[in-house]
This record gives structure tokens, C-alpha cells and sequence, in this order.
């Protein structure tokens, strides 16, 4: 299971949010930085669970599959918000379209 690229991907955009997060203004790390968190944490959690799981994979996919587009629409707020600069957007929309192309892939097995 942890062998998986979706697993990996995961990981580096989990930490990669962690870091970034820290540089919100003070107001915003425990609103907006705190949801992302909870998000990004949410999405490994589903994803975890989807391969150990196999008697509800399908619905631990559809609940990562939710979180990540949760996380994404944060994200974009963020960015209108001006609290990530349009590089570390792009970075991150890239990161989470990655994510999201290995489990689109990883739905359509099942």
C-alpha cells in the first residue's frame, strides 16, 4: 500500500501544505491554515483507509476524492485571499492535480 505513487504524492503535498502554512498571518493560521490542515489530513486518512479497507474502498475514494476538491477550492481562496503567491499556487495546483490524476485512476480500477 505505501508503495503506491498516490501515497508518496501525497505525503509531499501534505508537507509541502504544512510548510507553506506557517508563513499566513497569525489570523489566518487558525482559520484558513487550520482547514487546510484538516483537509489535507482528511484526504490521507481516505486514502489510508481505501487500501486497507476493501470491503468500502469504493466509499473511502469518494471521500478522498471530496476532500481533495475541498482542499483545492480552500486553496484558491487562499490564493485570492493573497496568502500564497501565484508560484506556490501553481506549485500546489499541481501537486493536487497529480493526486488527483492517481486517484481518478485508482476509482476507475474499481
Amino acid at each position: 500500500m505505501n508503495e503506491s505513487p498516490i501515497f508518496t504524492r501525497t505525503h509531499d503535498l501534505l508537507r509541502w501544505l504544512l510548510t507553506a502554512t506557517r508563513k499566513f498571518p497569525r489570523e489566518q493560521r487558525f482559520v484558513l491554515a487550520q482547514r487546510i490542515h484538516q483537509q489535507g489530513f482528511a484526504l490521507q486518512d481516505a486514502l489510508v483507509a481505501a487500501g486497507l479497507d476493501r470491503a468500502r474502498q469504493a466509499q473511502h475514494l469518494i471521500e478522498a476524492d471530496i476532500a481533495l476538491n475541498v482542499l483545492r477550492k480552500t486553496l484558491l481562496l487562499c490564493f485570492e485571499l493573497e496568502l500564497l503567491t501565484s508560484g506556490q499556487y501553481r506549485h500546489v495546483a499541481e501537486m493536487t492535480a497529480e493526486v488527483g490524476r492517481l486517484l481518478g485512476a485508482w476509482r476507475k480500477q474499481k
